[in-house]
This record gives C-alpha cells, sequence and structure tokens, in this order.
C-alpha cells in the first residue's frame, strides 16, 4: 500500500519472494528466501500499481529499515517487470 514518509515521499514496503538453484559442494541446491523491500518515488508507485505475485527483476542494496533499527531490508533502486505469475499456479 502506497504512503507517504515525513518529508512527503511516496514509499511502499512489500515482500520479495526469491527462488532458484545453485550448486553447493558439488550438488544442486535449491534456495528460497522471502526478502522484505521498500521503493521510493517512481519506483514506490510502480510497485503499488503491480499486480500480487507479479514477476521482477529488481536490484538495489541492503541497509536497515530505519535509523533506529538493526533488521536488514532491500532497498529497491530499479525494478523490471517481467511478466505475469499465473494465478492458479501454486
Amino acid at each position: 500500500m502506497l504512503r507517504f514518509t515525513p518529508a512527503g515521499l511516496a514509499a511502499v514496503d512489500f515482500r520479495l519472494e526469491h527462488e532458484s538453484v545453485v550448486e553447493e559442494a558439488g550438488k544442486p541446491r535449491t534456495v528460497r528466501a522471502e526478502i522484505p523491500a521498500v521503493a521510493f518515488q517512481t519506483l514506490a508507485r510502480l510497485v503499488a500499481a503491480a499486480k500480487l505475485g507479479a514477476q521482477a527483476r529488481v536490484q538495489g542494496f541492503l541497509g536497515t529499515k530505519s535509523r533506529r533499527s538493526k533488521r536488514l531490508v532491500l532497498h529497491v533502486t530499479q525494478i523490471e517487470f517481467t511478466g505475469e505469475k499465473d494465478a492458479a499456479a501454486s
């Protein structure tokens, strides 16, 4: 849900789901993760308008949620929507 910071910047908090297969110790390993993320201004509006489950490629940096928090969140600096996830898929 789109919100505005005290400075008037558009912002949206959301979660990314990641799944990939990597090689570890010579064997394939499936990696699944859910990552908290935040986007601001134009990117925030794009994310807020996206359909739930939309597939995207993102870039950004890890930072804390706020100055007083130690919790990590991905600050999205680029996003490219690559297609829609099939609503019937699990």
